[in-house]
């Protein structure tokens, strides 16, 4: 039996093991089972692989580790190591080895939904998952800012410093915090959604609820919105190939 699973904390959010399940049962795959592996802290991670044994050859990786856990890992794929944080891990001979799908996942749902002024990018939040989309835009050909609560560098900006003109000018606004996340659907980055209009693109990288706040106040002025469900499905499949090849 292959065990593949997820490692993060919380997991109550995740879809992984769901989505896994559903491609396990309606693809006819035998000889695999999917599971949550919460993790309290990364320093955790070798005894949970020493519990799991032989029999774990994947995992998937998730908020807050995409980044702490490279320093666990025998080796990194190159555009992994390129972007700075992983969210597949793959058992070969040498050791776990770290790959990024998430920038695969993101740059194929977000295509298709840019117009030509979608030449601008806010990138709320500066975790792991922003990392992953730092590299789409670029590949992307999208400039961008990330804001936080704490800039430390002049690619980011604080939310105080957001205004009418700056959603106007960066109309493409991805909110990569788990902000909104059920269970704590109540919650949303703190931009001025007020200034939002139909100019405005909204991409999400919550999937769970699949109409976050922040969706929901994107959508109430007009603007076009967008979850990460698909961008999910894509790096789950992507994830798949790897562990696979």
């Amino acid at each position: 039996m292959n065990k593949l699973g997820i490692i993060g904390f919380p997991l109550s959010h995740s879809f992984s093991p769901q989505y896994f399940s559903k491609k396990f049962k309606t693809e006819s795959i035998e000889g695999y089972t999917y599971e949550k592996y919460e993790l309290e802290e990364i320093k955790d991670f070798p005894s949970l692989l020493k519990k799991l044994g032989e029999e774990l050859t994947g995992l998937n990786v998730t908020i807050p580790y995409k980044e702490k856990v490279l320093n666990y890992l025998a080796g990194i794929d190159p555009v992994a190591l390129k972007i700075g944080a992983v969210n597949t891990l793959k058992k070969t001979e040498e050791g776990w080895i770290g790959y990024n799908t998430d920038h695969y996942g993101f740059s194929k749902s977000l295509a298709p939904l840019l117009q030509l002024h979608h030449e601008r990018a806010l990138i709320l939040g500066t975790g792991g998952a922003s990392k992953s989309v730092v590299a789409a835009l670029n590949d992307l050909g999208i400039s961008w800012l990330q804001v936080s609560r704490n800039p430390e560098n002049d690619q980011q900006v604080s939310y105080e410093q957001l205004n009418k003109e700056a959603l106007y000018h960066f109309p493409l606004i991805i909110n990569t915090t788990p902000l909104g996340t059920s269970p704590n659907i109540d919650s949303c980055p703190d931009i001025p959604y007020e200034y939002l209009s139909e100019r405005n693109l909204l991409f999400d990288l919550v999937y769970n609820p699949a109409e976050t706040l922040f969706m929901q106040k994107g959508l109430a002025q007009g603007a076009k919105v967008s979850n990460g469900y698909n961008m999910l499905v894509l790096q789950a499949e992507k994830a798949w190939e790897i562990w696979n090849s």
